[in-house]
C-alpha cells in the first residue's frame, strides 16, 4: 500500500502549477483522496449497504448495534468487538466500526446509496 501511495504522490507532483503545494493540498485541488481514504470510503459504502441497502439480510449477523441513549453523533452506532488476536482487527466489520460511529448523523441517515456517497465525500473531505 505504501508503494502505491508513493506512486500516486510522484504522479501528482508532475502536474504543472501544483508543484509548490503539499501532497494533501494537491489531492484536495484535484478532488482526489489518498488510497487509504479511498479504501475507507469503499468500506463505509459496503457497511451502508449491509446495514440499510441491498445486503441488509446478509449483514444481520455481521454488525451489532450498540445500545446507547446518547444524543450526540449518528443514531446508528455499532458495537466494537474485543478480540485477543491482532489479525481480527483487519477484518471488515472491525475496520469499519470506529469510522462508522464517527460519521455525522446526516450521512448515516441518508435515504439512498447515492445520497450517502455524496455526504460521505463531504465528511471525508474535511479529514484530508
Amino acid at each position: 500500500m505504501e508503494l502505491l501511495e508513493r506512486v500516486q504522490r510522484r504522479a501528482i507532483k508532475l502536474i504543472r502549477g501544483l508543484a509548490h503545494l503539499s501532497c494533501e493540498d494537491r489531492l484536495r485541488e484535484l478532488g482526489l483522496f489518498s488510497l487509504e481514504k479511498r479504501r475507507l470510503r469503499e468500506d463505509l459504502i459496503g457497511a451502508f449497504q449491509y446495514l440499510k441497502e441491498a445486503y441488509k439480510k446478509a449483514g444481520e449477523g455481521l454488525f451489532t448495534r450498540a445500545s446507547s441513549d446518547r444524543t450526540r453523533g449518528n443514531g446508528l452506532k455499532l458495537k466494537e468487538g474485543r478480540f485477543r488476536l491482532d489479525i481480527r482487527k483487519k477484518f471488515f466489520p472491525l475496520r469499519v466500526v470506529r469510522h462508522w460511529n464517527r460519521l455525522p448523523r446526516e450521512a448515516v441517515d441518508a435515504p439512498s446509496l447515492e445520497v450517502f456517497k455524496v455526504r460521505l465525500d463531504g465528511a471525508l473531505g474535511n479529514l484530508v
